[in-house]
């Protein structure tokens, strides 16, 4: 076992702040890594929603970094010695928007550690939330919970469960071309060293996947590009996405939304090249 809740009580409610301000260049690359037109990034321009990801990056020295790619175990995170650890989903409420220029900081805190069993073994769950407060404003301006999930290694045979959402369903639909690049400049944008996502060895032979894995917060920008593609105008509120099975290079997968009749949000979901189900999220529309 790997502990229950009361194992990790001195972890809960830890906090950490980090300052930063919101240069143009991150928004500027990932701009063209979504393959959109180029665009003047000048101080007071709103970021689109979910990319605050390209900020508050990781600084890990190269010698804290463990196998996996990762930071080491501890520090503002717990140390579950679990050896796969995955963004699950999140949850975010855009208050005001976070512009090019502003002078941010984001507390985050430890909201809650839960250890279950499931079908594969031993799971533990950890809930982040993140603040965004912009050029000294008390209130924040994006409230984010970041769930992330521990778990054992894949086994021979596993299988990754998920329905499968009926055809027709999509009023928007692109396909996405998954190759090496896509994931490396994504990585890069990010920081993020997790070898899942650019080491073809480690990934098939150590943690048993059958190809590199497309980022979760990949996709869900995706997903809200695609919204922003098709409804410029939409003012979000509010969004969620739940992570549901791994998506793999090697194929095209497709993001797909359906606004909801009354105009007030909008279904949208990825899927891959066999039609799985792969990330289901919703978002609502002030």
């Amino acid at each position: 076992m790997t502990g229950d809740k009361d194992d990790w009580a001195a972890w809960i409610g830890r906090t950490e702040t980090v300052a930063e301000t919101m240069g143009p260049t991150p928004a500027l690359a990932l701009n063209a890594t979504l393959d959109h037109e180029p665009v003047d990034a000048r101080p007071g321009m709103p970021l689109p929603p979910l990319w605050h990801w390209l900020y508050f990056l990781p600084r890990h020295r190269q010698s804290e970094i463990g196998p996996d790619g990762h930071a080491r175990r501890g520090g503002f995170l717990p140390p579950v010695p679990l050896p796969r650890r995955m963004w699950a989903g999140s949850q975010f409420e855009f208050r005001s928007p976070v512009r090019i220029g502003d002078a941010v900081e984001r507390t985050s805190t430890i909201e809650d550690i839960t250890s279950k069993s499931g079908r594969t073994g031993e799971l533990v769950f950890v809930k982040v939330r993140h603040e965004l407060r912009c050029n000294g404003v008390a209130d924040p301006a994006l409230v984010e919970f970041h769930d992330i999930v521990y778990r054992p290694l894949k086994q021979p045979g596993e299988a990754e469960l998920a329905p499968r959402r009926p055809d027709g369903q999509a009023q928007w639909r692109r396909e996405i071309v998954p190759d090496d690049v896509l994931l490396f400049r994504y990585s890069a944008l990010t920081f993020n060293g997790h070898r899942i996502h650019y080491d073809r060895r480690y990934v098939t032979e150590v943690e048993g996947y059958p190809g590199l894995v497309v980022h979760g917060p990949l996709i869900a920008t995706l997903l809200m590009d695609l919204l922003r593609r098709q409804w410029p105008q939409a003012d979000v509120a509010s969004f969620r996405f739940r992570a549901v099975r791994p998506t793999f290079d090697g194929h095209p997968f497709q993001v797909c939304g359906a606004p909801a009749a009354d105009g007030r949000s909008v279904q949208l979901w990825a899927q891959d090249h066999d039609g799985w189900l792969t990330m289901d999220a919703t978002a609502a529309l002030r």
